[in-house]
């Protein structure tokens, strides 16, 4: 991806004249809906699967429905106006003022006031904060590729996501936090920074952590790193939600002990098993295989997003693609990370898996707004498309 950018001025020299204008439903990516769709009714027949009615899969099906007609209208839409400072500026203090909004009326759960509650449903502002910092950094970055040595745009760029992850933060909310800091992170790595200025941030995000360590985090999260460092030292308490996911996993085997039959989701041992640890639910009753199968439809999910920002019409597109990528990835390694104890426990949903509305709905957003980029990209030339991905011979 980072090479892929770095050909983008060369890219963009060529000729554009045939750009794609496909509209409508031609317009869209059936091999990349044709990924989301089992990955989707693996999570609804989990949810089905261990509460033994469908309470929480009808909840989540009528959520489907909504973000996939979000996705059709978002695809049909010429989102080219996302490229004006005005509307970028709009949305970002929107997204501000909503997530300064839950201090007052915020709905505490779990200990955090992360959502909004409005009757028959719930909205946590923090996931649309995340499109928006997409498409916030794609619209700086693009104007700005070749001057991105200068490191001064890496503050610039890097105070847009810091606001949204103070905001965040303060709720408290670690896991949108985090996914808030890759985002800038992966985003800033594919725009082309250098080697010293990678090292320069890397100093600065452990000053940042010393200072959430001592000031910001509540002491559950403390908790969390702590049994994320010492697995064994408490899981009768702060360590018993990866502890128990990781037996779930484990006793999947290779082909897992059926649909309806995943002893640690049933008899309620696996704690959040509908939303943070869905994976390990999935895994406990499909097995190493189902995992290989789920993997795998992640990696089209993925490649499609690449291979769409590859043929961006302008370096806006191209870096929001990648920002989309980037999305996708850090939401699954986090989430999986998790669940097998690779990482702390942050509380961040599976794309397309996890209960829920909010994130539903913003993943489908993401891949619609690709969508309708995709209606006026470029074509490459195939020495040209090449050589972007395996370089020059």
């Amino acid at each position: 991806m980072k090479r892929l950018f770095k050909k983008v001025s060369k890219i963009n020299s060529y000729k554009v004249a045939g750009a794609d204008s496909r509209a409508g439903m031609a317009g869209i990516d059936w091999w990349l809906i044709g990924a989301c769709i089992p990955i989707l009714a693996a999570g609804l027949m989990t949810m089905y699967s261990f509460t033994g009615d469908n309470s929480l899969a009808l909840h989540q099906l009528i959520w489907v429905v909504a973000s996939l007609a979000c996705f059709f209208i978002a695809s049909r839409v010429d989102v080219r106006f996302l490229r004006s400072t005005r509307v970028l500026v709009t949305l970002f203090v929107i997204t501000c003022a909503l997530l300064m909004g839950l201090f007052l009326v915020g709905k505490i759960s779990h200990g955090a006031s992360s959502w909004f509650s409005l009757g028959l449903f719930s909205f946590q502002p923090s996931d649309f904060a995340k499109l928006v910092l997409i498409v916030v950094l794609a619209k700086y970055f693009s104007r700005r590729h070749i001057e991105i040595a200068n490191f001064r745009h890496l503050i610039i760029s890097g105070v847009y996501a810091f606001i949204l992850f103070a905001l965040v933060i303060v709720h408290p909310d670690l896991g949108s936090a985090m996914i808030i800091f890759f985002i800038w992170l992966g985003m800033v790595m594919v725009s082309g920074i250098s080697k010293k200025h990678l090292l320069v941030m890397a100093a600065l995000a452990c000053v940042v952590m010393s200072l959430l360590w001592t000031f910001g985090f509540k002491e559950y999260q403390k908790d969390r790193i702590r049994n994320f460092i010492n697995p064994l030292a408490d899981i009768h308490g702060a360590g018993y939600n990866a502890y128990q996911s990781t037996i779930a996993v484990g006793s999947g085997g290779l082909l897992g002990k059926g649909l309806g039959y995943g002893t640690q989701s049933r008899l309620k041992f696996l704690p959040e098993y509908q939303t943070d640890f869905i994976f390990a639910a999935f895994a406990e009753e499909w097995g190493f295989v189902g995992i290989l199968i789920l993997f795998s439809l992640y990696g089209v999910i993925i490649w499609r997003i690449i291979m769409h920002a590859s043929r961006g019409a302008t370096n806006f597109e191209i870096l929001y693609g990648a920002g989309a990528a980037v999305f996708f990835i850090v939401h699954i390694t986090v989430n999986v990370g998790m669940n097998i104890h690779l990482l702390p426990v942050t509380g961040t949903p599976l794309p397309l898996m996890s209960y829920g509305g909010t994130h539903l709905v913003t993943e489908f957003l993401v891949l619609g707004i690709l969508m309708a980029m995709r209606r006026y990209s470029r074509p490459v030339h195939k020495d040209l498309a090449k050589n972007e991905f395996v370089g020059p011979q």
